[in-house]
C-alpha cells in the first residue's frame, strides 16, 4: 500500500503489525508497534539497517515511557522533564523494558516525547510509544516529503500517514542521560 492514511487507519495498521511512514519534526519517518518482533524485523529490512544500531522511541508524554523509566535515580528524571516536549533523543539505561531490536546492541534505549503535533496525536491514539526511524534506506538521506517516502520504499509500506514536517532544520539532538555527552547535536 502506497496511499495516505488517516489517524484511525494508521493506529489499526500499526496495531496490525504494520510499518508506516510518519512526519516528524524534521524528517519523514518509518514507525511500528516497538513490541510487534515481526514489525521490528521488517523494518529493519526495509531500511536495510544494523540491528545492532537499534531504532528512537517516541511518545506524547513522558508518562508513556513510565515502564523504560523504572528504577531510573530521580535525578536522572530532571533533564528529561526539562527539555521534552522537543527535539531531544536521550539514551536511557535500559532496565529489561527494551524490546532487543529497539535497544539494539546497547544498553541504553534511545526515548524522545516530540512535540510533532501528528506524532504526539499517534502515539496517543495507539496507547504508548512507537518507533521512529528516519525514512530511508541506511547511509542514506532522509525523505523530505511523502515522494520522496514513495521513491525509496514503493508500496513496501502499509501506509502514508497524512501531514506536514514539522519545521526543524535538523533531527534531534542524542545525548547520554548518565554521561551528558553529546552524540547527534
Amino acid at each position: 500500500m502506497n496511499q495516505a492514511v488517516d489517524l484511525e487507519t494508521a493506529v489499526r495498521t500499526l496495531r496490525g503489525g504494520g510499518v508506516i511512514a510518519c512526519p516528524t519534526e524534521a524528517v519523514w519517518g518509518l514507525s511500528c508497534d516497538p513490541d510487534n518482533d515481526a514489525a521490528l524485523a521488517r523494518l529493519m529490512r526495509l531500511k536495510e539497517r544494523d540491528p545492532a544500531k537499534g531504532v528512537i522511541l517516541v511518545a506524547a508524554h513522558i508518562d508513556q515511557f513510565q515502564p523504560w523509566l523504572e528504577g531510573l535515580p530521580l535525578e536522572l528524571h530532571a533533564p528529561l522533564v526539562a527539555s521534552w516536549p522537543g527535539p531531544n533523543t536521550w539514551l536511557v539505561p535500559d532496565n529489561g523494558r527494551s524490546h532487543g531490536l529497539v535497544r539494539g546492541g546497547h544498553s541504553r534505549v534511545a526515548l524522545r516525547v516530540t512535540d510533532h503535533p501528528g506524532m504526539a496525536a499517534l502515539c496517543d491514539a495507539f496507547g504508548g510509544p512507537l518507533v521512529s526511524t528516519s525514512a530511508n534506506r541506511s547511509d542514506e538521506p532522509p525523505a523530505m516529503s511523502p515522494d520522496e517516502v514513495l521513491e525509496i520504499f514503493g508500496d513496501q509500506l502499509d501506509g502514508i500517514l497524512d501531514g506536514n514536517l514539522g519545521g526543524n532544520p535538523r533531527p534531534s539532538c542524542i545525548r547520554d542521560l548518565v554521561s551528558g555527552q553529546v552524540l547527534r547535536e
